[in-house]
């Protein structure tokens, strides 16, 4: 797991506030899963194809990368499930010793792979994309690299997807094993809904929003393989996972990579695109009081990481132009937007928000990116957005109005971590 950096509350300035920039951004096909045969599906093969294509976008060589940070299989460490996320044995069979590559990909192995000659540093131990962005800039703006590619790899093996070979759910796991992650989920939205007298059908514009734009990114799964809008009847239709989690709530498992180039912000000027500069980013532990979160937790923690990122940027809510908070369960959602208190949304009024024009046409233009639920499992789509956002070139998701200070972040599943980027460095 990647190190946890600016955690605390009273965090501070950002030292190197406006002196790092995002400059490239790449995206592979984006498939439903990878069968273990084709050689053109493995994560390698879709890291090099996103890797290529950030390096393009920003106007960069090979020669000239000498950063790698990569979390190798695209996915937590899986620390709570007491095993890496992902295949359940050792490696494939011969010719093959290794799962680098196929089901992994290292920083070391995209170096080679590439023939980057020149990289100084490399790190294999990046934790959730989430920590990653913020990881990389420090790492630029410590001067360990100058043109660094940040690499994550989703991926999903048919049937292994967060496998668990145990039969076993001691200590917490009695929420986790039997029934999965939904119970996590589905427990504090029945709470925010008996406290706030709301009720899950009140999720449907939301979803209806986020699927929508994602249909309109055209890397997205639903742009590639499902490109038809859902209905209200879909939503409200969908089967239940954990009621009130139902299969609609929750982003799909996808095979993909995508990678982003970030660079100092006196070479980002010489370079193809528009930098989009790093004013901050924070992160935070989130760990429940007892074996499961509670609403009561979930509001404290998500409450402490929007005074840690208006701290640390030096700014407020009515700051953020461009807001793509966390989707994976859309159910959780709600909560980021509230404790952020994005366009004045208070405690336990997001549902009355989602009826109201969200749309990137309108005044209230929620993830624009189209998130998880909009473009599948990638957990990137909401970086790229805020960059495309503020470089003015998110085609027909692109918002309307002011657009120079874009937030994005998450929480996966204990480690959380928010970013700030603006237009200008100086903002």
């Amino acid at each position: 797991m990647g190190e946890l950096l600016r955690t605390s509350e009273d965090v501070g300035i950002w030292e190197h506030r406006g002196k790092v920039a995002l400059v490239g951004r790449g995206h592979s096909p984006v498939y439903r899963r990878w069968d273990g045969k084709d050689m053109t599906q493995t994560l390698g093969a879709l890291s090099i194809l996103a890797a290529k294509a950030a390096m393009e976008d920003a106007g960069v060589t090979p020669d000239q990368i000498d950063g790698v940070i990569t979390c190798p299989g695209g996915q937590s460490n899986g620390a709570l499930m007491g095993a890496p996320w992902g295949p359940g044995r050792p490696y494939f069979a011969a010719p093959y010793d290794t799962e680098d590559g196929l089901s992994k990909v290292t920083a070391e192995w995209l170096v080679r792979e590439l023939g980057l000659k020149n990289v100084k540093y490399v790190n294999s131990d990046g934790d959730n994309l989430f920590m990653m962005v913020g990881q990389g800039a420090q790492a630029v703006g410590d001067g360990k690299c100058n043109n660094l590619l940040i690499l994550y790899p989703a991926g999903n093996l048919e049937g292994r997807y967060q496998q668990n070979e145990s039969t076993n759910a001691p200590g917490p796991t009695q929420w986790t094993n039997p029934w999965g992650w939904g119970m996590g989920i589905a427990y504090p939205f029945a709470e925010y809904c008996r406290k706030y007298g709301s009720n899950h059908d009140r999720m449907a514009p939301f979803i209806l929003n986020s699927r929508r734009n994602g249909l309109m990114v055209p890397w997205g799964y639903y742009a590639l393989h499902e490109p038809y809008q859902l209905t209200t009847e879909d939503y409200l239709s969908a089967r239940w996972i954990c009621e009130p989690l139902s299969m609609l709530d929750c982003d799909r498992p996808v095979q993909a990579s995508a990678c982003y180039l970030m660079t100092t912000a006196e070479r980002a000027k010489d370079m193809k695109q528009k930098p989009v500069y790093v004013l901050d980013y924070t992160m935070s532990s989130n760990r429940p009081r007892s074996n499961f979160e509670t609403l009561e937790d979930t509001e404290a923690w998500t409450d402490a990481m929007a005074r840690k990122v208006w701290k640390g940027s030096g700014l407020h809510a009515s700051d953020i132009d461009v807001f793509n908070p966390y989707d994976g369960f859309a159910l959780f959602t709600q909560y980021f937007l509230e404790a952020f208190q994005w366009h004045g949304v208070k405690r336990g009024e997001a549902h009355d928000f989602y009826a109201g024009d969200i749309s990137v046409e309108g005044p209230h233009p929620l993830l624009p990116s189209g998130g998880n639920i909009g473009t599948g499992r990638t957990r990137t789509a909401i970086f790229t957005d805020c960059m495309e956002q503020l470089q003015g070139r998110a085609g027909p998701r692109q918002i309307s109005g002011k657009r120079e200070i874009a937030l994005a972040g998450g929480v996966l599943p204990v480690n959380a971590g928010w970013t700030v980027f603006s237009s200008i460095p100086d903002a």
